[in-house]
């Protein structure tokens, strides 16, 4: 391996690391494959790219190439990747629970929104159609007839809160 392969595969890398942390799985995957591509596959960092490359498949939706990926890593030479690779094989062949959609928060894909920012058009007119219920009206009120008398809560409550922190600092002589 040449000192320009592995130059190229520490860049690769190092984007496909930021890209996996902004994301962007699809373009983590791309950049972590050509590193991986430029390493020989028994060394240190070459492990922890393809540690990385399992998570990136795993974010990306391609569960099975990221188990098989991890049961390779496995049997690695170093110490540390094979121990992190079991951890991860563990979680990955983990099942997986059923949870009920109300407790699921949907994120949405701000990828497709940049996409398409010059096909969106706002139009600050909406569609009349007959099934749209008519417009509510907003109700005004005139504030001269709300009720803006002090009730004395306020002086109740800090006469209280007085009255405990007097109590709390006789008993503490």
């Amino acid at each position: 391996m040449t000192t320009e392969s592995l130059e190229l595969a520490k860049s690769r890398y190092q984007m496909g690391t930021i890209a996996f942390e902004n994301g962007q799985y699809r373009e983590a995957v791309e950049n972590l494959e050509k590193a991986s591509a430029l390493l020989g596959k028994n060394t240190r960092f070459a492990g922890e790219v393809e540690i990385w490359l399992v998570n990136a498949y795993e974010a990306a939706g391609r569960s099975e190439e990221s188990i098989n990926l991890c049961q390779q890593l496995v049997s690695h030479p170093h110490y540390e990747i094979r121990q992190q690779a079991k951890r991860l094989v563990y979680i990955l062949k983990a099942p997986k629970l059923n949870r009920p959609q109300e407790w699921m928060t949907e994120i949405p894909d701000f990828g497709i929104v940049a996409d398409n920012k010059s096909k969106i058009v706002i139009n600050s007119q909406p569609k009349k159609s007959q099934s749209q219920p008519k417009s509510v009206e907003l109700e005004y009120i005139d504030l001269s007839t709300v009720n803006t008398k002090d009730n004395r809560f306020v002086w109740v409550a800090l006469i209280a809160v007085c009255l405990t922190i007097s109590y709390l600092v006789w008993l503490s002589f």
